[in-house]
């Protein structure tokens, strides 16, 4: 998936890439897509959960070799 911006959580445990997220989602365009990459397990349950609090979109999960990217849109300011 192609993402406008990524950040890079790999090492981070809970909450950090959700902290992470929610300070870089400030940055962008609404509209536009920012890849976590990270490799705590954890993200794949706690990154929908916070899309569907703050009303951003979770458009998907991938993982491979331990490396989980979480694909996340701005939906609003």
């Amino acid at each position: 998936m192609k993402a406008d911006e990524s950040i890079d959580c790999v090492g981070l445990y809970c909450p950090m890439p959700i902290v992470k997220t929610a300070e870089k989602i400030k940055q962008l365009k609404t509209g536009e897509i920012l890849e976590i990459v990270a490799d705590d397990k954890g993200i794949k349950a706690d990154m929908p959960a916070w899309c569907k609090a703050t009303g951003h979109e979770c458009l998907g999960v991938e993982e491979s070799k331990g490396e989980i990217k979480v694909y996340v849109k701005k939906v609003h300011e």
